[in-house]
């Protein structure tokens, strides 16, 4: 779904995005043995409209997240350093390998593993990425599973004036990305070089948040305790601005990444049970049964066990 049109014009100052949160992602453990910062879905910060979970995970054979099932909402699964061998009860299989993107819908109901390859020498390798949770409507929730995949040299790219961006989602100055969002969703992955700003619109209603991944810098007004951060901090972006400002005042030299995200939100009620999200406990409940029964999108299941499972003797 495309983003809304944005006006690319002179802005006044009470157009800006501010910082209303700072959150600090603290690492915990996830799956067998992974470590990960979450910072969205934590006990501090449950839910943002649409967003459901953001983790920057990093992992290392054996570790991983053997088998395990969703429905009810799409992953997006960016990889910052390594790769990640995908495979699920459909028998789609595929490797998600370094600057490159998996878009998948869960929709009614899957069940998948994601495991770091082993290095055939031995050398544990470190695979580092970002896993983000996107809610569905309730009437795309059960829908057909299905994948968006592309690979790094195939994401939309520009550089201008100091700034790289990769448009995972949406557009920048004119460049679109090739994946289609069934929640409308802005994804976008900036480096600043020292002394570089941005000024990136951003549609007026919807939620947006900031992730820093690398560097330090500012955001929104200077002149607010919560504007300067650094890796592994959230900011949460108020409504009531149609734009970003953004810029590496760095004294050290170092570049600036983050990465920008913007979803139109949903406005329905949301339950939540561990990795089925659906609109009530009834459904939730539903979902259940028809997991452990192997029903309703989860038959293939039955008798599927990933070979990463398999190869470490897990379930």
């Amino acid at each position: 779904m495309p983003i809304p049109e944005l006006s690319s014009g002179n802005h006044n100052n009470n157009s800006k995005r501010l910082v209303v949160k700072k959150l600090f992602a603290r690492q915990q453990q996830e799956g067998f043995g992974a470590v990960v910062r979450r910072s969205i879905g934590s006990f501090e910060f449950r839910y943002f409209d649409p967003f459901l979970v953001l983790d920057e995970f990093s992992v290392s054979a054996p570790s991983g997240f053997p088998d395990h099932p969703h429905r009810g909402f799409e992953t997006v699964t960016y990889m910052l350093e390594g790769e990640i061998l995908h495979e699920d009860c459909e028998g789609h299989k595929g490797v998600i390998r370094e600057g490159g993107l998996q878009w998948m819908t869960a929709g009614k109901g899957i069940v998948h593993s994601e495991m770091p390859s082993s290095n055939p020498n031995g050398i544990i390798t470190h695979n580092k990425g970002l896993q983000l949770w996107i809610n569905l409507s309730s009437k795309h929730k059960l829908v057909e599973p299905s994948y968006q995949e592309i690979e790094s040299k195939d994401i939309a790219e520009t550089e201008k004036d100091g700034v790289r961006v990769r448009v995972i989602a949406g557009e920048w100055n004119g460049v679109k990305s090739k994946i289609c969002t069934r929640t409308p969703t802005m994804y976008l992955d900036f480096t600043l070089s020292p002394g570089s700003r941005i000024s990136q619109p951003i549609p007026l209603h919807w939620n947006a948040f900031v992730y820093v991944l690398q560097g330090q810098g500012h955001f929104g007004d200077a002149k607010l305790q919560h504007s300067a951060a650094a890796s592994h901090h959230l900011l949460v972006l108020g409504l009531g601005g149609d734009r970003l400002e953004a810029w590496n005042g760095s004294e050290s030299g170092l570049p600036l990444r983050f990465i920008l995200v913007a979803g139109e939100p949903i406005g329905e009620p949301m339950v939540q049970f561990g990795p089925f999200v659906m609109n009530t406990q009834e459904e939730i409940d539903r979902t259940i049964d028809d997991f452990e029964n192997f029903t309703n999108g989860f038959e293939n299941a039955r008798h599927w066990k990933s070979q990463a499972a398999s190869a470490l003797g897990l379930f």
